[in-house]
């Protein structure tokens, strides 16, 4: 373990924490978790996988990274072969000076080359029916998640309050500027849409019919201007071709750069989506919410669902009853928020390093 410093104010060294970004949300979700463990003397080597907007979000937030593999699409024996070649990749990079842990928030690719350099790893997670090739040494998840739906020993589990969510967003802070940007105007209902991750093994196609459903609604509202973010090209290209008359009319827009994506949500008069990490950012800002997702429900969108913060849209006749487009009145900043579950992630990921788990 590294035991020097750079000056008499640092803390000393504590070890590396290898963290890997698989994916766009796992950017603003560790970037306050860095800069803790930063804080309490931990050196951070940071990776990031080519994928989605995961390296222009790791960019927008001034992020030292190695950039290492990329996404192989939605053939299930593809991606469990490019997983492979992720995992030799970050292995031949991952050497001197050795972790002491792999920290990711369901990094495939980091568990397979933990496992084979013999680090000590740990998974956060939110979904307790996400599949790995195998198994991290600690899992942490929220205390909402029941302990008989996780397939890991009791022992190994490490629980924190809330949501991930709630880790980063006591952190943002609003710039009204968005919608300007945006070209939406004040009477405006700017609607912020999240197409399915038709690549992820928990797609459903019933959740295409559904977003298809939501934009045929939406773009017959007078006022309505609709932001949509796709995932990747294929769906740019999709959404493009399905609607392309609405684009020169301003009605539905999809933005050319990388955008901060809560300060997106906490500008728009409501949000739909069809994964989870939006959904679940608009419920911790309290902004309106509406799931298109029709994968296996996951015990955190039941807690929000049955809390109201979540509306499940669940089909078609859904969209016509439950779908609520109206203005909101927005605050001009976010009040009550706390960072009891950002300090229990990090004091579980030390405590484990302290070997007090």
């Amino acid at each position: 373990m590294i035991t020097s410093k750079t000056n008499a104010e640092d803390p000393p060294l504590r070890g590396r924490i290898w963290i890997d970004l698989d994916n766009t949300p796992h950017v603003p979700f560790f970037a306050p978790i860095i800069k803790e463990l930063k804080r309490k003397g931990f050196d951070i080597l940071l990776t990031a996988r080519d994928c989605a907007q995961t390296c222009g979000m790791a960019d927008l937030y001034q992020m030292k990274y190695r950039r290492i593999g990329r996404h192989y699409g939605k053939n299930t024996l593809i991606k469990v072969a490019g997983t492979i070649v992720r995992a030799s990749q970050l292995s031949r990079k991952i050497i001197h000076p050795k972790p002491i842990l792999a920290l990711s928030h369901g990094s495939r690719a980091q568990l397979v080359a933990a496992t084979l350099l013999r680090i000590p790893s740990m998974v956060i997670m939110d979904y307790e029916h996400a599949k790995a090739l195998v198994n991290p040494d600690w899992v942490m998840m929220p205390e909402v998640i029941a302990s008989d739906s996780v397939r890991f020993a009791q022992e190994k589990i490490l629980r924190y309050p809330g949501i991930k969510e709630d880790v980063y967003v006591p952190d943002f802070n609003p710039d009204s500027a968005i919608r300007a940007e945006l070209g939406v105007r004040e009477k405006d209902i700017l609607v912020t849409i999240r197409p399915p991750a038709d690549q992820a093994h928990y797609h459903n196609p019933e959740s295409e019919k559904l977003f298809t459903g939501v934009v045929d609604r939406l773009v017959g509202i007078p006022d309505v201007r609709i932001v949509i973010l796709p995932r990747n090209d294929g769906q740019k290209e999709t959404v493009k071709r399905n609607w392309s008359g609405l684009f020169s009319e301003g009605k539905i827009k999809i933005p050319e750069q990388v955008v901060d994506g809560l300060n997106l949500l906490w500008y728009s008069d409501l949000v739909i989506s069809g994964g989870g990490t939006m959904n679940r950012e608009a419920a911790a800002l309290g902004v309106p919410v509406y799931s298109i997702f029709r994968g296996k429900m996951g015990d955190v969108d039941r807690y929000l669902s049955k809390a109201g913060r979540l509306i499940m849209i669940g089909c078609p006749e859904d969209i016509r009853e439950k779908l609520k487009v109206t203005k909101r009145s927005i605050p001009a900043q976010i009040n009550g928020l706390n960072r009891i579950t950002l300090h229990t992630v990090v004091d579980n990921i030390q405590s484990v390093i302290m070997g007090g788990k």
